[in-house]
């Protein structure tokens, strides 16, 4: 006679939901109304008015993607998207290397007065960007402090109009962005090198590390989350930059720093393409998550594969 099975396990019976149930999300419900309101609508709303044809005053003409074939077509458009793909080498890449340089120099012996440190690598965070243009277009001037050191130091034949060079403008504009943050790549980094178990070092100078081996097999793997969020914060400010460009360069000379940023900017209030603005605008946002996407799919800590899979069954042996 066959017996019948029994249940591995018995399921409580399910009890009927309360207010009490869903009362923790009435909480989040004012910062998802402000966010609803301020961040989703809008994108949604910028992405309805791409698909138009409007120069925000009259009634729109509906074009359905041709603004986004466009924006694939102009040259003008694409060079924008290039332009901030090369800021991305000086706003995330330098700024993270210089980052983690002083980090390096810090991080070996503890030293009183990090604050300090802190304080003056972070000022740049605090001062307005558009007074940080102002400041480095002077600097960057005809008879700034830049030209004015080379030609101190022996160095005239490199001065130059730094802003207005063809071939220097972007690369000057860019260390503008390397010195703005690379004191917040500092400030991440030094933050995740106060929860390194000192023990680590110790273990690794008595192995004989030196402070370059300490620094690549202690400290650098134990900064994996603060670097993924240092690499996604600078390169968005690479992606979305506006301001430094508009204050220095204006996009000049040419189009040699004209970024995705600022050609919206143009497009929607001087050139009354809000439409093209819109999808360009859309654009840039779908590059950006694709872009931060794939840094926290990096990010992510490997973790060991599960010894059964879900739905598997242990069947014992008769």
């Amino acid at each position: 006679m066959s017996r019948a099975k029994e249940p591995s396990a018995r399921t409580a019976p399910r009890r009927a939901r309360t207010w009490r149930d869903y009362r923790g999300y009435l909480y989040v419900l004012p910062a998802l109304a402000v966010y609803l309101t301020f961040a989703v609508l809008p994108a949604l709303h910028t992405a309805y008015l791409s698909l138009f044809e409007w120069d925000g005053v009259t009634l729109g003409s509906w074009v359905g993607l041709g603004n986004y074939r466009e924006v694939f077509a102009d040259p003008a458009l694409r060079g924008s998207v290039v332009n901030a793909l090369v800021l991305i080498v000086f706003f995330a890449f330098l700024p993270i290397l210089a980052g983690l340089a002083m980090t390096g120099l810090l991080a070996r012996h503890r030293r009183r007065g990090m604050g300090v440190y802190r304080l003056l690598f972070m000022l740049p965070q605090v001062v307005p960007l558009v007074a940080v243009g102002v400041t480095w277009r002077w600097l960057y001037g005809d008879d700034g402090l830049i030209n004015e050191t080379l030609g101190g130091i022996g160095l005239g034949g490199w001065a130059r109009a730094w802003l207005g060079d063809f071939d220097w403008a972007l690369v000057a504009v860019g260390l503008v962005g390397t010195w703005v943050l690379s004191g917040l790549c500092m400030m991440l980094f030094l933050s995740g090198v106060q929860k390194i178990d000192p023990q680590l070092y110790e273990a690794a100078r008595l192995d004989g590390a030196g402070p370059v081996r300490e620094f690549v097999s202690v400290t650098l793997p134990q900064l994996r989350g603060e670097l993924a969020v240092a690499l996604t914060v600078t390169t968005v400010a690479a992606l979305a930059s506006f301001d430094i460009v508009y204050v220095t360069t204006g996009g000049g000379p040419g189009e040699e720093t004209t970024v995705p940023g600022l050609l919206v900017y143009r497009l929607a209030f001087s050139d009354g393409k809000v439409g093209l603005a819109s999808a360009l605008g859309v654009l840039l946002s779908l590059l950006i998550l694709v872009i931060v996407y794939i840094v926290n799919r990096l990010s992510r800590p490997e973790t060991p594969e599960r010894s059964l899979r879900p739905g598997s069954a242990v069947r014992s042996r008769s």
